[in-house]
């Protein structure tokens, strides 16, 4: 259309600003969608990089507090701080809509620079059509991904998840490793205090957590050797 080649600029902005907007919007769509399916079918062995950042963090957590109190506030602030790249997935949301209204802005510029041209009717009609396609499909692919059902759905399948599969098995394995290796202690390890397990002495070493320390062990000398004997057979 001879309009959209007139205002090369203006035109730009309205294509690239309807198709990242549905782009975005696409693209959180599956990464709901994939996240959901880890989540529900694969969560313990997923490969997945944010859901395994979400069971080390509650793991960590649990661990250090034992226990979480809230596990569903736990797993929001997980969800609004969870990102793609420089940008959390919240802020690619808001963007989405953002870039739409900045196509309809450049649309709007357009039109008004082709009235002050003397253009008709008829030659800015096309950034009228080009805006309303923009919005028809920007909203239909909205309804489509249904960022917020998804989002809401994967909230209770990482509640469920930490809550009823995961907490259990963390209480396991800390009776389990007192049960083989007695108490569990707190360590101190470069000026921080971390939990670890107090193992059994091996040789003349023994482990705490991660550290290893030497034991002390216990040579009787030549001196006390001489004064024991002497004892003995002054008695």
């Amino acid at each position: 259309m001879k309009v959209f080649t007139e205002q090369k600029w203006l035109s730009a902005g309205i294509f690239a600003g309807i198709l990242l907007s549905i782009g975005v919007k696409m693209l959180l769509g599956f990464l709901y969608d994939h996240m959901i399916k880890e989540a529900d079918n694969n969560m313990a062995s997923t490969n997945n990089k944010l859901l395994k950042q979400c069971k080390v963090k509650f793991t960590n957590c649990y661990e250090l507090n034992n226990g979480v109190a809230n596990v569903p506030v736990f797993v929001e602030k997980f969800l609004c701080r969870m990102a793609l790249g420089p940008f959390t997935v919240e802020t690619l949301y808001h963007m989405s809509g953002q870039l739409m209204l900045l196509s309809v802005v450049f649309s709007g510029v357009g039109v008004c620079r082709s009235i002050a041209a003397g253009k008709t009717l008829g030659e800015i009609l096309p950034f009228y059509i080009v805006s309303f396609t923009g919005l028809y499909l920007y909203f239909s692919v909205s309804s489509a991904a249904d960022i917020k059902g998804k989002r809401r759905m994967l909230k209770i399948n990482l509640v469920d998840y930490l809550e009823n599969h995961l907490s259990p098995r963390i209480r396991v394995t800390g009776k389990d490793l007192e049960m083989l290796y007695g108490n569990s202690e707190y360590t101190e390890i470069g000026g921080k205090k971390q939990r670890g397990v107090k193992l059994m002495p091996i040789g003349n070493k023994e482990q705490t957590g991660d550290v290893e320390k030497e034991a002390v062990s216990t040579v009787v000398s030549e001196e006390e050797l001489e004064a024991l004997l002497k004892e003995f057979l002054t008695g």
